[in-house]
């Protein structure tokens, strides 16, 4: 490759913003740029995102991260993408028009669909083929919900007129004009179509979801030439040679490439996973069974629990309660008790994931007083997001027969110090936050940067600052009491 390009921008396309970071060859980022866009939920429950706003917002924010990167584009060795997952786009080949809005990962519409191939008897072989649960988080549901509500669309399909693609096939095709349909292995393995143990689409998966062949992309390994830009979007055409989900990027970012290396990403939601090596680990205890990445011919194989609400519940006691004005304010309102005062709040506004698995529960505040003041309410979010983690890491040990001395921890919400030192003391175990939480971004650019030659192996892969560590302080008796009180307040979110 051209020595002089040692830069490569990975393009963060999350669940609320679309954003742009150039990274440099020690892994340091040297520009970014953000931008929010339009959330929709038009009916209870409902979660859809514009997908032409989406690549709008990630286009401008690629430039503005150009524009203002040292030596601009002329120093852009590749292009490495990350994005939210199992968010599902449906859009015209010929036009490449979305043909409805996307329906985003947090929607439970399917939920009926759902029930009614568990009803037929086609849970168990689910599981076994995909790692995954039948639940409406994944692509495939969502698809079949929009074929099945559109005659004329379930046969422009069967026709081979209509793309079905996660976020990244969405930019993908965009950034390549639509020369290129495809998307990464670990993309692919959160749409409940692929089979998890050959990393290809499963035949008997679209069968009982009646959802044509002809509309999926190709799958590729995660890193690797995926096809070249445009040149007309950023002045010359660039190579986009690194793609993953959002949670396996971050994994990646961590370099957890040892089984047993587990990181917990604080986003809109909290996703935890563990490397569990070559061969993938069926979970008894509600865990998926994802790929990580598909990298020189080989797949690695992740453990992985699913928390929907997170961060998102911090945004809503901001944007929809009202409660605070930012929430820099909820840090230091619960900063300023020493507990949540009796008040749990279990975040269900998505249903629960792992390790309840309840598309039904719906979120509950307990355990209110006169003497409960807003600062519990605020201790008792940032308490939820830590109790939550700790409901997965629970069965994350267990399943995988391992136990954790250490957590690595990135993610917006991360930056949060009270969430950290609460999160420490629920598990018992130190939390490692790096010196930058861009981990997500990072492992991205770290992709692009191995499929395009930048570094040679994982094995050279730059390691930027010296991360914080919170070490736990509370003592064992009252961990176990805390979380005994949170598991008796989810079971009365969950209901009979």
């Amino acid at each position: 490759m051209n020595s002089m390009n040692r830069y490569v921008l990975a393009l963060d396309q999350g669940t609320t913003s679309s954003r742009a970071i150039v990274f440099d060859a020690n892994g340091r980022p040297v520009s970014s740029a953000q931008r929010e866009f339009t959330q929709y939920t038009p009916r209870e429950s409902w979660v859809e995102h514009d997908a032409q706003e989406i690549w709008a917002t990630q286009l401008a924010v690629a430039r503005q991260a150009l524009a203002e990167a040292p030596g601009g584009i002329e120093k852009i060795a590749a292009i490495g993408i990350t994005n939210q997952r199992e968010t599902t786009v449906l859009w015209e080949k010929a036009t490449g028009k979305p043909v409805s809005r996307a329906i985003v990962w947090q929607c439970r519409r399917s939920a009926e669909i759902c029930s009614r191939l568990k009803q037929a008897g086609h849970e168990k072989d689910v599981r076994q083929r995909t790692g995954l649960m039948l639940d409406p988080y994944f692509s495939g549901t969502k698809i079949k919900w929009m074929l099945e509500n559109d005659p004329e669309l379930q046969k422009r399909a069967e026709q081979g007129e209509i793309a079905f693609g996660t976020i990244d096939s969405w930019l993908l095709w965009n950034l390549t004009g639509g020369r290129i349909h495809a998307t990464d292995v670990s993309n692919a393995s959160r749409t409940l179509l692929m089979n998890l143990k050959d990393g290809q689409w499963d035949d008997h998966m679209l069968s009982i979801l009646e959802i044509p062949p002809a509309i999926l992309p190709e799958i590729r390994p995660s890193i690797g030439h995926f096809g070249d830009t445009e040149s007309t979007l950023f002045g010359r055409s660039l190579p986009v040679t690194g793609i993953a989900g959002d949670q396996h990027a971050a994994l990646f970012g961590h370099k957890a490439f040892e089984p047993g290396d587990v990181k917990n990403t604080y986003g809109t939601g909290c996703f935890m996973l563990m490397n569990v090596g070559d061969q993938p680990v069926q979970s008894p205890g509600g865990l998926l069974s994802t790929v990580a990445w598909g990298m020189g011919g080989q797949l690695t194989y992740a453990l992985e629990g699913s928390v929907f609400m997170a961060g998102a519940s911090l945004q809503w006691l901001r944007d929809d309660l009202g409660l605070v004005n930012n929430v820099q304010e909820i840090d230091t309102l619960a900063e300023s008790v020493a507990d949540s005062g009796g008040v749990h709040m279990v975040p269900a506004f998505q249903g629960l994931g792992t390790p309840w698995w309840s598309s039904h529960a719906r979120g509950a505040l307990t355990g209110l007083t006169r003497a409960s003041k807003k600062a519990h309410i605020c201790r008792a979010f940032i308490e939820a997001i830590a109790f939550r983690s700790k409901d997965v890491i629970n069965v994350m040990m267990e399943d995988s027969g391992r136990q954790l001395n250490r957590m690595k921890v990135d993610g917006g919400a991360s930056q949060s110090a009270i969430l950290m030192r609460v999160q420490a003391d629920f598990l018992g175990i130190p939390v490692e936050r790096p010196a930058s939480v861009e981990t997500t971004a990072l492992g991205a650019a770290l992709m692009a940067g191995l499929g395009v030659g930048l570094w040679n192996d994982p094995a050279t892969l730059p390691a930027p600052g010296t991360p914080t560590v919170f070490t736990p302080t509370m003592e064992e008796s009252l961990r176990i009491q805390k979380y005994s009180e949170w598991v008796k307040a989810v079971k009365q979110a969950v209901g009979p």
